[in-house]
């Protein structure tokens, strides 16, 4: 690649924190008009990286380099001055304020000497730019009426419509359905066609192969390879990031299915607004079963998970656990019973952050006879517990003296998978079990979960992970807008009609079936 060729270079970056080394020694090229992976695990470096690059940090070490001009960015506008944008995972937009006003915010074409917004132009300037780039926005959309893809493109526009040659994209597919990652995959080849240039971070192994040119993979803060994605694997890249081989594909499915565990009956839920979140949802879940759910985040999957576990009480109808109500039991009632959770959320349900892991480890558990007698707990029991843990889950750094603010998120979130799956649970509601965490523990949580089911367990599982949600699960329901769209065999459905199932649409020729005959397990 000579230098003409290089869009970015980054030279020996190094960037620290306190007690960490985000980024040690980072070389990156990437070439002009192609769009460039940048692979890893949570924790990996990769948006701090990037960061580096946009102006938000500046490095402890090496150089930054940008059409061939040494660059030194104070901040994002000295990055966006030299043509970088960064379209960041949680879009930065004003929901009621149109596409176009959306797209030109900050610099908007000025009339009358300057004392007014000319409106005309910047809608003018918006449509050409969009029709240049075959975008197909419409600029007098308000921003809260359009969907989440729709919402994205805008966030392009916004840094084209800023002059970027480089854009930047930090996870830019985690909360479209599929049909919307194709789209946006047409949309970052025609902006390399037209002389863009793309650096997207993800961790998504198949998303880097098929929509990269080149793919570079950071692993512990250092650029272990940088790969040709068309001469490359997912074995293989999996294998860069974790620094091990490590088995992707999960296709074990239940043979036998016992008696229900988790029945919910016509379930509606209100969200922290009073706004109706589920709908008259009902399902079943049977022992030795995994009941998975799959859907785009926002879709009322959080609020039906915390009425079934106790964290939310619904508007009407009911759960039952083991053929018997618990609507309006507690979570530690629920806990007790048998019920463990997951949750979406780790810090904010799954620890208290400023407790050690000793105490993180008995939590909800506190009261059982295990850890306490007469209400006093067992200090040495409960640490001995928790050493059990963080030993079989490999939670580093591995002393339970550490609090839980201590830890990366990848290892608090295998604290959290460790401490429910050891309750010895007779259902298991996992929500996102293995977001944030790496490959391998994510290969040993789903051995986990599928042993759960061996052993009869029940298991309901939660994610906007569509591989992990279709590859675990023995049946599979699409929740969209509060409501379940329909009840499928994983086996049977393609990934495009799931993604119609999960943006509201059935496919074609599919005729839903009354939902609760659709929730029956064949014997």
């Amino acid at each position: 690649m000579t230098q003409t060729d290089t869009a970015v270079r980054l030279d020996a970056i190094t960037k620290r924190f306190p007690g960490v080394v985000a980024n040690d020694d980072v070389d990156l090229a990437v070439e002009r008009g192609s769009v460039h992976a940048l692979l890893g695990e949570n924790g990996a470096g990769k948006t701090t990286l990037m960061n580096v690059l946009y102006g938000l940090y500046q490095p402890d070490g090496g150089r930054v380099v940008v059409d061939g001009q040494p660059r030194e960015f104070d901040s994002p506008r000295d990055a966006i001055d030299a043509g970088v944008g960064m379209i960041h995972q949680h879009f930065m937009l004003v929901d009621t304020m149109t596409v176009a006003e959306n797209i030109a915010l900050g610099n908007e074409p000025r009339k009358w000497g300057g004392l007014a917004v000319d409106s005309e132009a910047t809608r003018r300037e918006v449509v050409e730019l969009s029709d240049r780039y075959g975008f197909g926005v419409d600029p007098d959309q308000t921003v809260a009426d359009a969907s989440v893809g729709v919402q994205q493109r805008v966030e392009i526009l916004k840094a084209l419509y800023r002059g970027a040659d480089v854009l930047i994209l930090d996870e830019p597919t985690a909360v479209l359905t599929p049909q919307e990652v194709e789209d946006l995959f047409d949309v970052l080849e025609e902006l390399t066609d037209q002389g863009k240039t793309v650096i997207f971070i993800t961790h998504k192994l198949g998303e880097a192969m098929h929509a990269a040119d080149d793919v570079t993979v950071l692993r512990d803060g250092k650029n272990v390879a940088t790969v040709d994605a068309a001469d490359t694997t997912r074995e293989e890249l999996a294998e860069l990031m974790v620094g091990r081989e490590v088995v992707l594909e999960v296709e074990s499915r239940a043979t036998d299915v016992g008696d229900v565990v988790l029945d919910v009956d016509s379930l509606s839920v209100l969200d922290d607004r009073e706004v109706p979140a589920v709908t008259d949802v009902s399902f079943a879940v049977r022992e030795g079963e995994v009941f998975g759910i799959a859907g785009v985040d926002g879709n009322g999957q959080a609020e039906l998970v915390e009425a079934i576990t106790g964290l939310r009480d619904p508007e009407t109808g009911d759960v039952a656990f083991d053929g018997r109500s618990v609507t309006d039991d507690s979570r530690r009632e629920r806990i007790e019973d048998g019920m463990a959770y997951i949750p979406e959320d780790r810090q904010e349900r799954g620890l208290v952050m400023d407790f050690d892991l000793v105490e993180n480890a008995i939590l909800g558990s506190q009261h059982s006879p295990s850890f306490s007698s007469r209400g006093t707990i067992d200090w040495q029991q409960s640490r001995e517990h928790a050493d059990a843990v963080v030993d079989e889950y490999d939670v580093r750094p591995g002393n339970p003296d550490a609090r839980a603010v201590s830890l990366s998120g990848g290892n608090q979130q295998k604290f959290i998978v460790g401490r429910e799956f050891e309750r010895d649970p007779r259902l298991v509601v996992a929500t996102h079990p293995t977001r944030g965490v790496d490959i391998g523990s994510q290969e040993f949580i789903h051995d986990r979960l599928l042993e759960l089911r061996d052993e009869g367990r029940g298991v309901l599982l939660v994610s906007s992970k569509l591989d992990e949600v279709q590859g675990l699960s023995d049946r599979l329901a699409v929740m969209h807008d509060g409501d379940l769209m329909a009840v499928v065999d994983p086996d049977d459905i393609t990934e495009e009609e799931l993604g119609l199932l999960m943006a509201g649409e059935y496919p074609e020729g599919y005729e839903p079936r009354d939902e609760r005959d659709a929730m029956e397990v064949p014997q």
